[in-house]
C-alpha cells in the first residue's frame, strides 16, 4: 500500500509560469514535434541514517535523519511497529535542494481479526482443534491412519464418553464422522496416528492464506518508511519525527579527595537505551530535562466505523380510511427558499480555522525544542552545553555518540569541582540525624534529578536521591545514618500576653501575641567535630527573635548551623513571637456565658461592657433552663396519668378504683398547670432572645490592654 502524507507538502515546490497565450502556443507546437521524454527511472534504495536524537523525561525521543540524494532518489528509515503512530503524527520532511516528496511509503498492515474476517473459514487467531474441523464440515476429506483408509464429506466432530475395563468414564475422546463416496457413514476416533487431507484445491488455498496471514502477524515489529525524492543534481534531505523512548536516567558520583580541600568532583551519567529500529552512529545527543506535552493516536491502524443495518422496506397491507380536510394554508415563500438553499460555503471562522490550521503544519520542525531549526544560546561547560527553554533545560554533548539498537550507554555529562561541605543533618521529621553534604552548584549546568553515590577516602560512604540543582542554588543531600550525634529537642515554653479585644455584629476577636522559645541539646560523641545542621519548623505569622540566625531559610523550615566539639554537648535556642487572632460568634442558640466572664476579667473597663451582654446571656440561659426542667416534669406526668388510667380500668367497679381515680385528677391538675408554666416561659424567652439579639447587633468596640494569659489556655475558648 503506498500512502501518501499530508507532511510531504512541505517539500513541495510550484515552479511558477507566467507564458503569454503566444508563446504557450509556441511552447504546445515546439512539444508536438519532438519525442515525449521518458521519466528517469529511480535509483535503487539509500539508508537514511539518524543524524540527532533528543530524548525527553517523559519517555519522548525527537528524531533527525540526514543524508544527501542525487536526481530521484529513494531513501529509507527504519523503525519499529510501536513508533508506527509517532511517526506518522509528527513526521517532517524537507528537501534543502529545491527537490520535493514524490510520496512517503511504509509497509502498513490490517489488523489480523479484519485481515481473517475476509476469509469464508471463520476462524480466529487461535482457534482450537474441533473449530478447525468444524469449519470443514461439508468438505470432501482424505481420512487415513485408521484402519482402511476412505474418502467422503466431513459431516460433524463430537464428544463422547467412554469406559474403560475398570469403569473409568472419560470424555476426552473425540470422533469424525464422514460420508463415504459410497453413502456410508464412517467414524474415526481423533488421534496422534489419524491423517485429514483436504480434497478441494480451493479450500486448501484458503486455508494456506490463514496460515500466511498468521505467520506475518508474527512479524510486523520492523516497519521500513521509504521516501521518494525527485529534483536535480546532490542535495540534502531533512527527515524529523518524534517517538515513545525509555526515559533517561540520571546518576551522580562525589567524590571527595583525601586531603580536605572544600569540594568535591561531582560527575555526571545519563543512562541511555537504545530500542528504537534504527543504529545511532555518531549522533549528535541532547538530554532534556523536561516533560513537553506528548500523546498517541492510532494512526496507522486501518479504523472502521459501525454503520447502521437498515431492513428492506416491504409493502405493507392497509385498510381503507377516512381523513379530515386541512384548514387553509399561506405558505411562507422564504421557507421554501430556505429549504433549496445551496450547500454551504467556507464561512469566515471556517476560514480562520483554516489558516491556523495551515499555519500549523507550516510551521513544524522550526519551533521544537532541540531541533536542528531552534536557534539555541548554549553555554559552553566542558564537553556539555545546556540551553535552558520554558520551563526546563537541555544537555547538548558536544561529541558524537555511538549506541546501536537494543543497546544501552553510559554517557558522561558533568565533570566539575563544586563546593561541598560535610554536616550532620537533624529534622523534627527524621529524628535520626543523617550524614549529609551541603552542596554549591557553582557550574553552569543544572543537576537534573537522579540518584548518587558519596565516596570518601577512596571508599564508598552511601547514597540517596536529589531533586534538580540549578547553578548557583545551594542543596543538602543526605546519605548515612550519623550514629554519633544526639540531638534532644525540649524545654519549649510559651509565653502568651492579650493585646487587643474588639467586637461587632456579633464577632468576638481576641489579639494575642506568643513568644515560644526551642531549646535543642545536641551531643557529639565522635573523636572529630561534627557541623550539624538543625531544621527548626517555621511557624505560620511567626517572626524569629533568636540571637542566632539561620545560615538558610526554606519555605517550611529554619536551618541553623551548630558546631559541636567532640565528645561535647552544646544547646541551641530559638525563639518565635507569633501574633494570633482567636475568633468567636456570639450566637444566642449557644450558652457563652463563662466565655464571656473569663474576657470580662482581663480589665474592669471589659467587665463594664460585657456585663449587659452577659446578663442577657444568664437570663435567656436560666430561661432555658426552666424550660428544659418544666418539659421534664411534663414527661413525669403524663406516665403518672398513664398508670392511674390503666390501674382503673383494671379495677372497674371495684371500691379501690376511687383512690386511683382521685390521684389521676390531681396529675391532671398538675398537668396543666405545667401547660401553663411552659407557655409562660416561652414568651419569657422569646422576649429574652430578641433582648440578647438587639444588645448583640448594637454591641461594638476596640479595646486595647496588656494581660498574660496562662500557657495552657486554649487558642480557641
Amino acid at each position: 500500500m503506498r500512502l501518501v502524507l499530508p507532511v510531504s507538502l512541505l517539500a513541495f515546490s510550484f515552479p511558477v509560469l507566467s507564458l503569454s497565450l503566444a508563446a504557450q502556443s509556441g511552447a504546445r507546437s515546439a512539444a508536438a514535434s519532438r519525442p515525449p521524454a521518458q521519466p528517469a527511472a529511480p535509483q535503487p534504495v539509500k539508508d537514511l541514517p539518524v543524524r540527532k536524537v533528543v530524548l525527553y523525561k517523559n519517555g519522548v525521543g525527537y528524531f533527525e535523519h540526514a543524508g544527501t540524494v542525487n536526481g530521484n532518489q529513494r531513501v529509507a528509515i527504519d523503525f519499529t511497529s510501536s513508533q508506527l503512530n509517532d511517526v506518522l503524527q509528527s513526521l517532517t520532511v524537507l528537501d534543502q535542494g529545491g527537490g520535493h516528496i514524490a510520496n512517503v511509503n511504509y509497509n502498513s498492515t490490517m489488523p489480523i481479526e479484519q485481515q481473517l474476517q475476509s476469509l469464508a473459514l471463520g476462524l480466529n487467531d487461535y482457534p482450537p482443534t474441533t473449530a478447525i474441523y468444524q469449519a470443514l464440515r461439508g468438505q470432501r476429506v482424505e481420512v487415513t491412519g485408521a484402519g482402511t483408509g476412505f474418502t467422503g464429506r466431513l459431516v460433524n466432530i463430537e464428544l463422547r464418553k467412554e469406559t474403560d475395563k475398570n469403569g473409568t468414564t472419560s470424555e476426552d475422546h473425540y470422533f469424525l464422522i464422514v460420508e463415504t463416496d459410497s453413502g456410508a457413514l464412517r467414524t474415526a476416533e481423533l488421534s496422534d496416528a489419524l491423517s485429514v487431507r483436504m480434497l478441494d484445491p480451493a479450500l486448501e488455498k484458503q486455508f494456506s492464506e490463514y496460515l500466511g496471514i498468521i505467520a506475518s502477524a508474527q512479524n510486523q515489529q520492523e516497519r521500513h518508511l521509504t521516501l521518494e525524492a525527485s529534483g536535480d543534481g546532490e542535495r540534502q534531505i531533512d527527515v524529523s519525527y518524534i517517538s515513545a523512548v525509555p526515559v533517561w536516567k540520571s546518576t551522580y558520583r562525589v567524590v571527595f579527595p583525601r586531603e580536605a580541600s572544600g569540594n568535591a568532583i561531582v560527575q555526571g551519567w545519563a543512562v541511555v537505551d537504545n530500542t528504537v529500529g534504527a543504529d545511532w552512529d555518531n549522533v549528535q545527543l541532547s538530554l532534556v530535562a523536561g516533560a513537553p506535552q506528548s500523546f498517541i493516536q492510532p494512526l496507522s491502524q486501518p479504523i472502521y466505523t459501525h454503520r447502521p443495518e437498515v431492513p428492506i422496506a416491504v409493502a405493507q397491507q392497509t385498510m381503507p380510511e377516512t381523513h379530515e380536510a386541512a384548514e387553509s394554508v399561506t405558505v411562507n415563500s422564504e421557507m421554501m427558499n430556505g429549504a433549496l438553499a445551496p450547500p454551504p460555503q467556507v464561512t469566515r471562522p471556517m476560514a480562520k480555522a483554516l489558516d491556523r490550521a495551515a499555519g500549523i503544519v507550516g510551521g513544524i520542525g522550526s519551533g521544537y525544542a532541540g531541533g536542528v531549526y531552534r536557534a539555541t544560546d548554549a553555554l559552553q561547560a566542558g564537553d556539555v552545553s545546556t540551553n535552558a527553554f520554558d520551563d526546563y533545560f537541555e544537555y547538548a554533548l558536544t561529541q558524537p555518540v555511538t549506541i546501536h539498537k537494543n543497546e544501552s550507554a553510559m554517557v558522561p555529562i558533568l565533570q566539575e569541582s563544586l563546593p561541598a561541605e560535610h554536616v550532620t543533618l537533624w529534622s523534627s521529621k527524621q529524628r535520626q540525624p543523617l550524614r549529609a553534604v551541603w552542596l554549591e552548584n557553582k557550574s553552569k549546568l543544572t543537576l537534573d534529578a537522579g540518584s548518587f553515590s558519596i565516596f570518601e577516602n577512596g571508599e564508598f560512604a552511601g547514597e540517596g536521591l536529589l531533586d534538580p540543582i540549578h547553578p548557583n542554588e545551594k542543596r543538602l543531600l543526605s546519605y548515612a545514618v550519623d550514629q554519633a550525634v544526639k540531638v534532644h529537642s525540649g524545654n519549649v515554653g510559651n509565653t502568651r500576653r492579650l493585646h487587643h479585644v474588639a467586637i461587632h455584629k456579633g464577632i468576638l476577636v481576641q489579639t494575642t501575641d506568643q513568644l515560644t522559645d526551642t531549646t535543642y541539646t545536641i551531643n557529639n560523641t565522635a573523636d572529630e567535630a561534627r557541623t550539624v545542621v538543625i531544621e527548626h519548623p517555621r511557624q505560620p505569622n511567626a517572626q524569629l527573635e533568636s540571637d542566632v540566625k539561620p545560615d538558610e531559610t526554606t519555605a517550611t523550615a529554619y536551618r541553623f548551623r551548630v558546631n559541636v566539639a567532640p565528645h561535647q554537648s552544646t544547646d541551641l535556642h530559638v525563639a518565635e513571637r507569633a501574633k494570633l487572632f482567636e475568633t468567636v460568634r456570639i450566637n444566642p442558640d449557644e450558652d457563652q456565658t463563662d466565655f464571656l466572664v473569663t474576657v470580662s476579667k482581663y480589665t474592669p473597663e471589659l467587665e463594664e461592657k460585657l456585663r449587659p451582654l452577659i446578663e442577657a446571656e444568664t437570663t435567656l440561659a436560666d430561661i432555658n433552663s426552666k424550660l428544659s426542667e418544666n418539659d421534664e416534669t411534663q414527661k413525669a406526668l403524663a406516665g403518672d396519668e398513664a398508670r392511674d388510667r390503666d390501674n382503673i380500668t383494671a379495677l372497674k367497679g371495684n371500691e379501690a378504683a376511687k383512690r386511683f381515680i382521685e390521684a389521676l385528677s390531681h396529675t391532671e391538675d398538675q398537668i396543666d398547670a405545667a401547660r401553663k408554666q411552659q407557655a409562660d416561659l416561652e414568651k419569657q424567652r422569646d422576649t429574652a432572645r430578641a433582648n440578647l439579639d438587639a444588645l448583640i447587633a448594637k454591641m461594638s468596640f476596640d479595646t486595647d490592654l496588656d494581660v498574660a494569659l496562662p500557657t495552657n489556655q486554649n487558642e480557641q475558648p
